[in-house]
C-alpha cells in the first residue's frame, strides 16, 4: 500500500506536468506550519531556475490544476511561491479505512533479509547488571523491528564464557579449595557431578578474584594460564566450565524472561573453541596475517582512514585467543551454519574500535560475503542523575534484578493508591506498567546517546513515558468495552464521514494514522527504536485530544458513533502493534 504522501506527491507530479513543468517538481512534504496548512510543495521554487519564472506564476499554474482534485483541498499559492494545501476528508477517511483492512496497515515488506543479532552479551558466573539492560532493550526492540518489516530474523546472545573471567574463577577456586580433584593433572576418575560452588558462592567468587588480579601479578599469571588451558581443552578446567554454566545459564534466562526478552541461539564464545584453529591457518594460508612482537595480526587500515586503525590480533604470543578471535571465528561459523545477509550487533559504543577492526577483517580475509552487511549500532551509558554511570546508594553495580523489583513496587503503589483493588491484579498489572516503563524510558532516547535513568520521571503517567502510552490503550479499551456492554461490536465498525464533514482533532488523528509506515521504515532504515517511540508518543496525544474533545459514547447519531469506534480499533491495533515492536504490551485496567 502505498504512503500517503507518495498518493498526494503522483497527484502534484500529474499537476506539474499538466501545466508545462517538469512533473518531478510535484514533491508533497508535511507543513511546518500546521496551524496554516497540512501539506505544503516547494517545486515551484527549485522551477524558477529551470524555467526562468517567477516561483509565484509557476505556483499559481500548477493551483490551478488542482482545482478539481479529489485528493487535497484549500489549494493555495503563497508569495514567493510556496503551494499550501490540506488534504480531503473523503481521501483521507477512505485511506485510513483501507489501512484498517491492509496487513500490518499497509506497510510494505522492506527486504526479506536474512538478519543474525548479537545482543546481550552477559559474562557468565556474574548476575546481570543495570549495564546489561541497554544491549537487551535495544537489541530486542531491533529483532522485533526487523522481522516486523519482512526478514528472518535470528537473536543470539553471545555469551561471554571463555575470556578470562573464566580463568580467574578457577584460579580462586584452587586457591580455596586445593584438594579438588579438578586440579589433580593425575586424576583419572569421574570428576563429581555436583558443583562445588552455589549460585551465590560462584557469583562472588568472581569479583573477589578480579580484585586480587588487579593487585598481585602473580595471581593474574595464574588466571591467564587457567584461560589458556581451558581454551586448549583441559579435562579438569572443561569440567568447572560446565559447572560454571549449567548454574548460571538458568539463572540468566529467567532474568532475561522478566525482560521479555529472548534469543533464539544461546551460543558464546566457547563455541568457536574447536574452529579457531582452521580459521587462524586459512587466515595464514592466504597471506593475510603476519607475526608482530610475536602475535599473529592482520593489518586492517584503509587509505581514507582519517584517524589510526591497529592491525587485528588473531592470536597473543602465547597463542591465547582474544576476543577479536572469538568474534572472527563467530562470523565463520555464522557463515557456515545460518550464511547471513546482515549481522547487527548492539553493544558498548566504547567497542566501535573493535567491531571496525573485526569487521575488516572478516572482509579482508573472506571469513564473510563481499556483500554482507555488518552493523556496529552502538548504545551510550545508563546514568543516574546525577550524570555517571548507574549505582546504588552504596556505589556499587546495581543487579538489573534488584532495579526491576524497585520499579515494580513504584508502580505497584501508583496503582494500588487511594483505592481498592485485586492484590494479583494489581501486582500482574504493575509489573506490566514498570516493564513499559523501563523500556519506553530506553528507547525513547537516541540509542547511541547517554541518557539519565530517572525512576520519577519513567514511572508517571504523564508525558513522553510508557504509562501514558499504556494508558492511552487502556482507555481506548474501556470505550471499545462499553460499546461492545451494549450488544455492538467494534470490529464491524465502518469509518463515517457525514456532509459536514469531521473535527479538527479527529482528522488529525487518522493523519497521524497515516504515517505509520514512514515511520516504521525510517526507525527500520535507521535502526532507530526513538524514532517509533516518538511517532506512538504523537499519536497518543492526538487520540487524547479527540478523546477530549469528542462526545464518544454520548454521541446519538448511531452512523457517527460508529464512525469513532471503527477509528479507535484501528488507533489501538496500531498502538498495539507499535509497543509489541518495542517489546512489552499493556494491560486490560490500569
Amino acid at each position: 500500500m502505498k504512503k500517503l504522501l507518495d498518493l498526494i506527491s503522483e497527484e502534484l507530479e500529474k499537476a506539474f506536468e499538466a501545466a508545462g513543468y517538469d512533473a518531478s517538481l510535484g514533491k508533497a512534504t508535511w507543513s511546518n506550519r500546521p496551524d496554516l496548512c497540512e501539506i505544503q510543495c516547494n517545486g515551484a521554487m527549485a522551477g524558477a531556475k529551470l524555467y526562468k519564472k517567477a516561483p509565484i506564476m509557476i505556483a499559481n499554474d500548477v493551483a490551478s490544476k488542482l482545482a478539481e482534485s479529489k485528493t487535497v483541498t484549500d489549494v493555495e499559492a503563497v508569495a514567493p511561491g510556496f503551494l499550501n494545501m490540506n488534504i480531503s476528508e473523503a481521501f483521507l477517511t477512505g485511506y485510513v479505512e483501507k489501512m484498517g483492512k491492509a496487513d500490518k496497515f499497509g506497510l510494505e515488506s522492506v527486504k526479506s533479509d536474512k538478519i543474525i543479532i548479537d545482543y546481550g552479551g552477559p559474562n557468565v558466573a556474574k548476575p546481570l547488571h543495570v549495564g546489561h539492560l541497554r544491549s537487551a532493550v535495544i537489541g530486542q526492540c531491533i529483532k522485533n523491528l526487523c522481522t516486523y518489516v519482512g526478514n528472518d530474523v535470528t537473536g543470539d546472545i553471545h555469551l561471554g564464557d571463555w575470556g578470562l573471567q573464566m580463568g580467574l574463577i578457577m584460579t580462586e577456586l584452587r586457591h580455596r579449595k586445593p584438594e579438588l580433584p579438578y586440579f589433580d593433572e593425575n586424576f583419572t576418575g569421574e570428576y563429581p557431578k555436583e558443583s562445588p560452588f552455589t549460585l551465590a558462592e560462584l557469583e562472588e567468587i568472581y569479583p573477589a578474584a578480579s580484585a586480587k588480579s588487579k593487585e598481585d601479578e602473580k595471581y593474574k599469571e595464574e588466571a591467564m594460564n587457567d584461560t589458556f588451558m581451558l581454551q586448549k581443552g583441559d579435562k579438569g578446567r572443561v569440567a568447572i566450565w560446565k559447572h560454571i554454566m549449567a548454574l548460571s545459564i538458568p539463572d540468566l534466562k529467567r532474568n532475561y524472561e522478566n525482560l521479555n526478552v529472548s534469543f533464539e541461539l544461546w551460543k558464546g564464545e566457547s563455541d568457536t573453541g574447536e574452529i579457531i584453529n582452521d580459521m587462524v591457518e586459512r587466515i595464514k594460508a592466504g597471506g593475510f596475517a603476519y607475526e608482530s612482537e610475536g602475535a599473529l595480526v592482520v593489518d586492517v587500515k584503509e587509505e581514507s582512514d582519517t584517524k589510526e586503525i591497529p592491525p587485528c590480533m588473531l592470536l597473543k604470543s602465547d597463542g591465547a585467543a582474544l576476543y577479536t578471535t572469538t568474534d572472527l571465528a563467530t562470523l565463520d561459523s555464522r557463515r557456515k551454519l545460518y550464511d547471513p545477509d546482515r549481522v547487527i550487533y548492539v553493544v558498548d559504543k566504547r567497542q566501535e574500535m573493535h567491531f571496525t577492526q573485526v569487521f575488516r577483517c572478516a572482509k579482508k580475509t573472506g571469513i564473510v560475503r563481499d556483500d554482507t552487511k555488518l552493523d556496529f549500532l552502538g548504545f551510550g551509558t545508563m546514568n543516574g542523575k546525577d550524570g555517571k554511570p548507574f549505582k546504588t546508594r552504596e556505589g556499587g553495580v546495581m543487579r538489573l534484578e534488584i532495579l526491576l523489583n524497585d520499579i515494580n513496587e513504584e508502580m505497584y503503589k501508583k496503582i494500588t493508591d487511594n483505592r481498592e483493588v485485586d492484590e494479583k491484579e494489581a501486582r500482574d498489572t504493575a509489573k506490566t506498567v514498570a516493564l513499559a516503563a523501563v523500556k519506553y524510558g530506553d528507547l525513547s532516547n537516541q540509542a547511541t546517546k547517554d541518557y539519565i535513568f530517572d525512576v520519577d520521571k519513567f514511572t508517571s503517567f504523564e508525558g513522553n513515558t510508557g504509562p501514558y502510552i499504556l494508558y492511552t490503550i487502556v482507555r481506548i479499551k474501556s470505550i471499545l468495552a462499553k460499546y461492545a456492554s451494549l450488544g455492538k461490536n467494534a470490529d464491524d465498525a465502518k469509518l463515517y464521514l457525514d456532509d459536514n464533514g469531521c473535527s479538527k482533532q479527529q482528522k488529525n488523528l487518522m493523519i497521524g494514522l497515516t504515517r505509520f509506515a514512514a515511520s516504521i521504515e525510517s526507525a527500520y532504515d535507521e535502526l532507530a527504536p526513538n524514532k517509533i517511540c516518538a511517532y506512538i508518543y504523537d499519536l497518543a496525544n492526538s487520540f487524547n485530544s479527540f478523546y477530549h474533545e469528542t462526545k464518544i459514547m454520548t454521541e446519538e447519531d448511531e452512523k457517527k458513533q460508529e464512525g469513532y469506534i471503527a477509528l479507535l480499533v484501528i488507533v489501538k491495533r496500531v498502538l498495539e502493534d507499535c509497543i509489541s515492536i518495542l517489546g512489552f504490551s499493556a494491560p486490560e485496567k490500569m
